[in-house]
């Protein structure tokens, strides 16, 4: 049995092991940002703008010193901007965030002009929401499902033929065996989706949310056929729409689409830059995970009635680092084909 003074002496070892905890803990608070600022790669309104100040909003109270957190808009050059900015030129302690467009790891992988970033060197802090991408084709069309695409072309409406809406359904053509052929030259997403309603031509393709937020109605009346889905897994509104990955010819091609796909899975999803320490890394992923199962924001999430579907920084760290992987394939792909 302890003799009193063997418990006092534990009561003393305990209680100079937490000083030594909370002295830490202090420091940590001390050396944590009082103010960080997140840049979002796009202009105010649409997907980016809205997660990335919902995140500035609520974030900040889940991290060491509740530091305010300042959005601010960077758009230009389809996120190519603010994704250089927070790579090369935004400080590493914890003071700046980003959220960008998430094909910037196909960006990155096609060789865009100007980029100047590594995405998988970012470190990743988590997901707000998945993003899903379809091709529709209106009810009009002969096309009901993607098999009787493969069997005829069928016209779809694109901004530019480079734009990563237009990319997808022409990324299945090479690695699927569809047929879909894009009308290029609409002014935004808002154009393509009038075209198809007027007959210009039979689908396009668009966020799996626009529908849901702003087309409902081509649901309820059965306007249109969703015949496939953009992402390395179905969506959970979507479990009878075949993923694009599904309609693989074989490896080499499942592994190429899925770099055009992933954008899906990453999401709107908050970054920091490269070289951060690491425990500075862990405390704001530690922040984003208490935040994304906060009694508040999971309130303010069912009033907006927006996409809420969050995965943590690690996961988006292993996504981004495994698709790196084959930017080489994607590559020498590129490079053979005709252009």
């Amino acid at each position: 049995m302890a003799t009193l003074q063997q418990l006092t002496l534990s009561v003393i070892v305990c209680a100079g092991a937490w000083s030594v905890m909370d002295s830490r803990a202090h420091a940590d608070d001390d050396a944590a940002p009082k103010s960080i600022s997140l840049y979002i790669g796009s202009g105010p309104g649409g997907g980016y703008d809205y997660y990335g100040r919902l995140a500035a909003r609520r974030l900040g109270r889940h991290l060491p010193g509740s530091p305010s957190i300042t959005p601010q808009n960077m758009p230009g050059a389809g996120s190519i901007t603010a994704a250089n900015y927070v790579y090369t030129v935004a400080p590493k302690d914890g003071s700046a965030l980003g959220i960008v467009s998430p094909s910037v790891s196909l960006i990155e992988g096609l060789n865009s002009p100007g980029v100047r970033f590594h995405a998988a060197r970012f470190n990743w802090i988590g997901r707000l929401a998945s993003i899903a991408n379809v091709t529709v084709a209106w009810h009009t069309s002969v096309a009901k499902t993607v098999d009787d695409v493969k069997k005829r072309e069928m016209l779809i409406a694109g901004i530019s033929i480079n734009s990563p809406l237009s990319m997808l359904p022409r990324a299945l053509n090479d690695y699927a065996g569809s047929q879909f052929k894009l009308v290029p030259g609409y002014a935004d997403s808002s154009s393509t989706m009038l075209a198809m309603e007027r007959g210009e031509v039979e689908g396009t393709t668009m966020s799996w949310s626009t529908i849901k937020t702003q087309k409902s109605g081509w649901l309820t009346d059965k306007k249109i056929n969703i015949l496939v889905q953009y992402a390395l897994t179905r969506h959970r509104d979507l479990p009878d729409v075949p993923t694009a990955i599904e309609l693989a010819k074989g490896e080499r091609e499942r592994d190429l689409l899925s770099l055009y796909v992933s954008a899906a899975d990453v999401g709107y999803a908050i970054f920091g830059p490269p070289d951060m320490a690491s425990a500075r890394v862990q405390a704001l992923r530690d922040g984003f995970d208490k935040m994304v199962t906060s009694e508040t924001l999971l309130a303010e999430i069912a009033k907006s009635q927006v996409d809420f579907d969050p995965s943590p920084g690690l996961r988006l760290q292993t996504l981004l680092t495994a698709e790196a992987g084959k930017f080489g394939l994607l590559r020498a792909e590129r490079g053979s084909s005709k252009p």
